[in-house]
Order: C-alpha cells, then structure tokens, then sequence
C-alpha cells in the first residue's frame, strides 16, 4: 500500500509543499527573513516557507546588496544572481576550436597573415627578399635592372606591403580582443559569485554561533535553576 507524501500550505503563498521542503522562518537567516516580512508582514515566526518564496526572498537580497554596492545592475550581474539561485557554475571555458571553426576565411586568413606578419621567419624572409633585390639591381645588373639605385620599385613595394599589413593585423586583433573580452566577463562573473557565497557563508557561520551561543546560555540558566533549587532543598529548617 503506498503512502501519499505529507503535504502543507506555505503561509506566504498558500502553495502546497512536501513537509520536507517548508522551512520555518524563524529558522530563515535575519537579512532573508527580513525581505519576507516586508512582502508578508503578519507572519509568526513559525510559519512555514516554501521554497520558491524562500529562494525569490534570497535573490531579492542578494539584487540589493549588489545595487547597494554596484549601484545599477548589468546583465553581468543578473545573470550571477541567476546562478545564485539555479545553484549553476558561472565559468565557462572558452572554445577556441570551435570560434574557429565557426570564423569566415576572412577572419582565418586575416589569424594567418597576422601571425606569419609577426615571426622570426617573415623578418627573415623578407631580409633575404631585400637583400637578394639590392644586390641583383646593384651588382649584377650595374644600376641597369628593372629597380637601378635609389631602389624606387623596392620602396613602392615595401610602402603598399605596410599599406596592406596594417589593417589585416588589425583584424585580427580585434577578434583576439574580443576573446580577451569573453575571459574578462567571465572571470568578473566568477569573482563576483565567489565574493557572494563567500558573504553568504560569513552570515551562516554568524547566524549558526548566534543560534549556539543563546542556547548555551539558555542551558547554563536551566543549570543554574536547578543548583539553586537543590541547594534550597538542603538548607534546614531554622528553629
């Protein structure tokens, strides 16, 4: 015979819950506590909370302690509060076989030019062209070849070379700012929820010694009860 689960009204929404999933508030932290009072202030403190109004409470905190610190929120950092409450990781690697793969053979050829432009082997290719061009017009042909001394062909060359490199490689790093940018997003999203939880486990920690401390107290009082009334038990009676 199988057994339906326990279910109870959440006293802020009404919304029927397993027994397992409301919490009382009292049991809630101060700061998240706070935000539910504000949206329903008639509760006891042992009302039961369900869980969708205890994680909207938490990210309604969480939103104004960020625009509190931040001042307008970005995507950015909605998109971190998302992952407070969705409990997912924010980091995300960045796959560059796949950016490439999705580049144009503009954008790839643009990678190529650049990173040939910038190598040992392109500065000494390009000496060697030089030098085999100056010594050919100048020795060989005497001044008479197809570029005679002052090498006009050669600067002619060299200028639409320059020309031509410059807004190639320019390209190319704007795709490589761009994945820098990606990185620089994701790393302020990690840093961000890490300095969140972190804050977040602080207040559990405070709120957890806050809870010990007062029973303790509350302990050492019953104690101390009970060693008054067992002494007044042993005193006699005076004559």
């Amino acid at each position: 015979m199988s057994t339906q689960p326990l279910t109870k009204p959440c006293a802020a929404s009404g919304k029927q819950y397993p027994a397992r999933k409301l919490v009382p508030l009292i049991s809630i932290r101060p700061n998240v506590a706070e935000v539910i009072r504000k949206q329903y202030p008639d509760l006891p403190d042992a009302a039961l909370i369900g869980t969708d109004v205890l994680n909207a409470a938490r990210i309604e905190y969480v939103r104004t302690l960020l625009t509190g610190q931040l001042g307008e929120l970005t995507k950015l950092d909605e998109e971190v509060i998302k992952s407070l409450h969705d409990h997912e990781i924010v980091s995300d690697l960045p796959d560059e076989a796949e950016e490439d793969a999705s580049a144009t053979f503009g954008e790839r050829l643009s990678d190529k030019i650049a990173e040939f432009g910038g190598s040992w082997t392109f500065i000494m290719t390009f000496g060697s062209v030089m030098a085999v061009w100056i010594i050919l017009n100048a020795a060989f042909l005497a001044n008479k070849g197809f570029d005679p001394y002052p090498f006009i062909l050669l600067n002619l060359l060299l200028s639409c070379l320059a020309a031509m490199q410059a807004p190639v490689i320019m390209m190319s790093q704007n795709r490589q700012e761009l994945r820098d940018r990606r990185r620089a997003e994701n790393d302020y999203k990690v840093n961000l929820k890490a300095e969140l939880e972190i804050r977040h486990l602080h207040e559990k920690i405070d709120y957890l010694l806050h809870q010990q401390a007062t029973r303790l107290m509350e302990i050492q009082q019953i104690q101390l009860e009970a060693m008054q009334d067992a002494a007044r038990s042993r005193e006699k009676p005076q004559p």
